[in-house]
């Protein structure tokens, strides 16, 4: 929290900002930032007091589509106004938004008289994680990298097309392409430049392999900053992305003949001194807490797997030969893993978490990935798998990641780890959002049905 000092610094540089407007956004349940304007007489009151947002961002789908099977929120409670308070310490000024001075958001209650967060809030399950690895005295240090597909569409011309085939800004597949990246180069200088005053540092970009695929590597930081970075750029590159006439898209799969796309997260323990992963004495240079932690991960992962392939796509990503891991496998510097392990020097050593695809919360899959390892370390567990080699090589008897959202989501919700680090409350409200979500694929009609059984059934 900002000491007094900075509260005041921080509201007079709000004061002194060009224009009247604030501009404030908190995640719902699916990543998808909701916002508004304040006004600057408002927001210093919201400093004080927090201020009203309706709670059916924790309420509805991402098409605005209210659930019918949740308790904490619904139609039965009317849908009112839930506390939400700033965090000063994300202020930042929008460069592509007149510099209008920028604040995310959290969720609070009151219960018994007392203010606590909220157990639905996505911010406060990753902050929840946090608090317990700092009473164990870690500082989890994280950081987050995207692949995603850009085309040459806007809102009305993809709404147009019915959601039929989109045009990606460039053809062909050609990874690590500058040739590619200068077709593109206004774009590509406005998400390194813009992020940049945007307090979102980017340590890497380049052109994937398939046409028009970006990835992104996001300088590491402390895991709520670095949670909230990610979640800020993929809102805005979206945002960048329409100045140039682009739509970005962070799907998991949007064509079953290209690579999907990927949402990896790399993540080490500091004690605030040093990187506590690295022991050079350790087998494969691992401290016995990595080994601990991977373990967890290893062990605990696949029973939070909605939180971090939270939609149906997202399981249209794992197909064997696409590089997206499909077994809950480590490896050494391997990225046919879904956790390759990364034993560099002191500052590098570190675990790269795989499976997550770019359509994750950050908030959720952060803290999946983080109360999976720290659950190994609490239990003091043991690797008990060896790394694999190449594809897989090691691991034919190791079961392969379930292939539907409602497979997960069951085990989620049957789960005694994620209820332990997340607390019922939040297993019971996300299961509800994922199970609603299945029986929205359920009763979809596809353009697969339309082709295949319209005229020869």
């Amino acid at each position: 929290m900002p000491t007094a000092a900075e509260t005041r610094r921080i509201v007079a540089a709000v004061r002194n900002a060009p224009g009247h407007r604030v501009k404030v956004a908190v995640s719902d349940i699916d990543g998808v930032l909701r916002g508004k304007y304040l006004h600057k007489d408002k927001f210093v009151s919201a400093v004080e007091s927090g201020f009203g947002f309706c709670d059916v961002v924790f309420g509805w789908d991402v098409m605005d589509v209210t659930y019918d099977n949740t308790s904490l929120t619904g139609w039965h409670k009317g849908f009112p106004d839930a506390l939400a308070r700033i965090d000063l310490a994300t202020h930042r000024t929008v460069p592509w938004d007149d510099d209008v001075p920028f604040f995310l958001g959290e969720f609070v209650e009151t219960r018994g008289g007392k203010e606590q967060p909220l157990p639905i809030c996505p911010r406060q399950v990753l902050k929840r994680v946090l608090r317990r690895a700092e009473k164990l005295g870690f500082a989890p240090m994280c950081g987050m990298e995207f692949e995603w597909f850009n085309f040459r569409e806007t809102p009305q011309s993809w709404a147009d097309k019915k959601g039929v085939g989109p045009v990606p800004v460039t053809p062909g597949m050609f990874g690590y392409s500058l040739l590619r990246a200068h077709e593109n180069r206004g774009f590509f200088a406005a998400l390194i430049d813009d992020f940049a005053a945007f307090r979102v540092p980017i340590e890497g970009l380049h052109t994937e392999t398939g046409p028009g695929v970006y990835e992104v590597a996001i300088l590491f930081s402390e895991a709520l900053e670095a949670a909230d970075r990610a979640i800020l750029f993929k809102a805005g590159t979206k945002e960048i992305g329409a100045r140039f006439g682009i739509m970005p898209s962070f799907m998991a799969k949007w064509n079953p003949q290209l690579p999907g796309c990927s949402g990896h997260i790399h993540q080490s323990l500091s004690d605030g001194r040093k990187n506590l992963f690295h022991d050079a004495r350790g087998a494969h240079g691992m401290s016995g807490l990595f080994q601990s932690y991977l373990a967890g991960q290893v062990d605990a992962l696949m029973g939070m797997a909605p939180m971090f392939w939270p939609t149906i796509n997202s399981y249209k990503r794992l197909v064997d030969g696409f590089w997206a891991p499909v077994k809950p496998t480590w490896g050494i510097d391997n990225r046919t893993a879904s956790f390759r392990v990364i034993a560099g020097s002191p500052k590098s050593t570190r675990l790269e978490t795989r499976c997550p695809g770019a359509d994750v919360n950050p908030y959720l899959a952060m803290a999946a990935v983080l109360a999976a390892g720290l659950h190994g370390v609490e239990q003091r567990l043991k690797l008990t798998t060896p790394p694999i080699h190449g594809t897989n090589q090691g691991a034919e008897d190791v079961p392969r990641a379930p292939r539907t959202l409602i497979e997960t989501t069951r085990v989620f919700r049957e789960s005694a780890v994620a209820r332990d680090w997340f607390g019922d409350e939040f297993v019971d409200h996300f299961a509800a959002t994922r199970e609603w979500e299945w029986r929205q694929w359920l009763d979809a009609v596809t353009d697969w049905e339309m082709k295949r059984y319209f005229e020869i059934i």
